[in-house]
């Protein structure tokens, strides 16, 4: 457990948070018109472009109009000098509530657990979470250059710049404690192309082997050209309002039976092998009534296998440390044991940007809600979403996870 009880049956947080009173449940909140707009490996439009598009993909998915919406919320990296609040100028928005969450491949479950909390306490009564960037020539580079002020100061100037480097140190480590060999990474890499090539959407269109992950080009020692994620442009969307608007409207809609979020745990680790999930975890499945075993499907945030592994371990899926040997024994794929990543996910799907952490959620809405098309789990009725996000200096700071439902309509 990540936490010990005190008088009252609160939790005492061991992480340093102090005592924190159980979660309230998310009953009552529907997500739907799950939307996905297909990426493009570079792109000429802004991320205002990719965000309306998918907003409005979203709206007449739900056969709504634009007056209908009275909640907003946005994540982007590439809207400067804009925010939310620019957008809603930008987008003939009135809305109620607004939100803007700059939280990388965290933000979609972040997203959905705010927007979630204003729809049952009245504060909105439709939300769309939207997250989209562009990706212009060059654009990554300036990105990675002012992408935080440890960036800024501690590591770009001197030439370590972007997540290469980084992810390149955690992925040594993360072998040299636990044993994971470079064939173990590539077989997370090699099943999630086989789950791309069934995806319409996806950026990477061939089909990749064993073998060819192996021999790729080297990037940063120890990892190599398909251990790395694709920047690309696009857009993700879904919609947050009550179960009973869902129905009234015959939509197709999933339910949140837990959700979490942790930012700037294990401070004091070295180097990063865990991540805040570990501090929650008990508290996650404590509020979804379930276990690892009822998870139907999972889906990481991937923008290298190596936190794919974190996730699968820090999930409770197994112990610490025995990720690669979980990855041997199943398989991955859409028609596997244990699928993960069913569309792809970044690794073969891309990296739109902050769409990079809705990219999981959207496929799980669809998956347990049964849209999911040829990527589609047979029988899936619960899923598990999680986030990873901001790298900032030396590891990702924030961290989420939710459990999802299919509703009945």
């Amino acid at each position: 457990m990540s936490d010990s009880r005190a008088a009252g049956g609160q939790a005492v947080d061991q992480n340093g948070g102090g005592i924190s009173r159980p979660q309230q449940s998310y009953e009552g909140v529907a997500l739907v018109a799950p939307t996905s707009i297909p990426y493009q490996r570079y792109s000429i439009e802004t991320a205002h472009w990719w965000i309306a598009r998918a907003l409005g993909t979203a709206l007449r998915t739900a056969g709504m109009k634009p007056a209908e919406l009275d909640g907003f919320s946005v994540s982007s990296f590439t809207l400067f000098p804009d925010t939310a609040v620019g957008l809603t100028q930008h987008l003939g928005l009135t809305p109620r509530w607004l939100d803007h969450i700059p939280m990388g491949g965290a933000s979609g479950v972040i997203s959905l657990r705010k927007a979630a909390r204003a729809v049952q306490a009245g504060d909105a009564d439709i939300v769309a979470c939207v997250a989209g960037d562009t990706n212009h020539i060059d654009s990554f580079r300036s990105l990675l250059s002012s992408f935080s002020r440890f960036a800024m100061d501690a590591s770009y100037p001197y030439g370590y710049g972007g997540p290469n480097a980084n992810f390149a140190l955690l992925t040594d480590r993360y072998m040299h404690e636990y044993g994971a060999t470079r064939e173990d990474f590539g077989r997370i890499c090699v099943a999630q192309r086989h789950n791309a090539l069934n995806n319409p959407g996806a950026v990477m269109k061939k089909p990749l082997t064993l073998e060819q992950y192996l021999d790729a080009r080297p990037i940063a020692d120890p990892i190599a050209l398909f251990d790395c994620v694709m920047p690309c442009a696009g857009a993700e969307a879904f919609l947050v309002m009550t179960v009973e608007e869902a129905q009234r409207r015959n939509l197709p809609f999933a339910t949140i039976s837990g959700a979490i979020e942790r930012h700037n745990a294990h401070a004091s680790d070295p180097i990063q092998l865990r991540g805040g999930w570990t501090v929650d975890i008990d508290d996650l499945w404590s509020q979804a009534g379930c276990a690892p075993a009822d998870i139907d499907l999972l889906q990481t945030y991937d923008d290298y296998p190596v936190i794919s592994m974190m996730q699968i371990e820090d999930l409770g899926f197994c112990a610490k440390g025995t990720a690669a040997q979980f990855v041997r024994d199943h398989d991955l794929t859409v028609i596997g044991d244990f699928p993960h990543n069913t569309s792809g996910g970044q690794l073969s799907g891309g990296q739109a940007g902050a769409a990079g952490g809705f990219i999981g959620l959207v496929e799980a809405i669809r998956q347990v809600t049964g849209q999911a098309g040829p990527t589609q789990v047979a029988g899936a009725s619960r899923a598990m979403v999680s986030g990873f996000g901001m790298i900032n200096y030396d590891r990702g700071v924030c961290s989420s996870a939710a459990i999802l439902q299919g509703g009945q309509a």
